[in-house]
């Protein structure tokens, strides 16, 4: 139930108040304390909703298919946007088996994308990040652009249902301490 929901109910059940000094610091006392109550109900499901996404990154540097696998529904979609020399947006399309086979092939580089500006919305069992991000391998800058996840909650645990991303080489404004990030192991 939205914050707003919370108030208006509030305001319907109680007795008009006196507006004076002592009833105005009362009735604001009172919607301070409803808002952190609502921060601390929505936090661990933000947590949640994250935990897939986080062990995603986690198994791509560690180059765990079976953990990235473990993170997906299993009619899960996976695109990302492409761009032809004349500037002309696509989609390219990816198979979530070919991309589990390409973490799990041994590789030199360590696969390290790393976020920033991490955005959750949540309707009941469907939730979406939006997301900016660096990808090196290595310590070697790829690209960056901006993830879009969707997961669906199954059960207990989430699950990444959607990922889209979009990819460039320039203008990512990758803040330090993000970049920061990429000589840790």
């Amino acid at each position: 139930m939205e914050f707003l929901s919370y108030i208006l109910i509030v305001i319907e059940t109680i007795e008009p108040f006196n507006y004076d000094i002592s009833s105005m610091k009362k009735s604001a006392s009172f919607f301070l304390i409803l808002m952190v109550i609502k921060f601390a109900v929505a936090q661990p499901e933000k947590e949640s909703i994250l935990s897939p996404i986080n062990q995603l990154f986690a198994g791509m540097k560690a180059g765990d298919s079976a953990l990235v696998h473990s993170v997906f529904s299993t009619n899960a979609i996976l695109n990302g946007i492409d761009k032809d020399e004349k500037g002309n947006a696509s989609i390219r399309k990816a198979s979530l088996k070919t991309f589990l086979t390409a973490i799990g092939t041994p590789h030199r580089e360590v696969w390290n994308e790393l976020v920033w500006d991490v955005t959750v919305q949540q309707d009941g069992e469907l939730a979406q990040v939006w997301a900016s991000y660096a990808f090196y391998r290595g310590t070697t800058f790829s690209h960056c652009g901006v993830d879009a996840f969707q997961l669906l909650k199954q059960g207990e645990s989430w699950k990444i249902i959607t990922l889209i991303d979009t990819r460039r080489k320039e203008n990512c404004n990758i803040p330090k301490q993000i970049a920061d990030k990429v000589n840790e192991r």
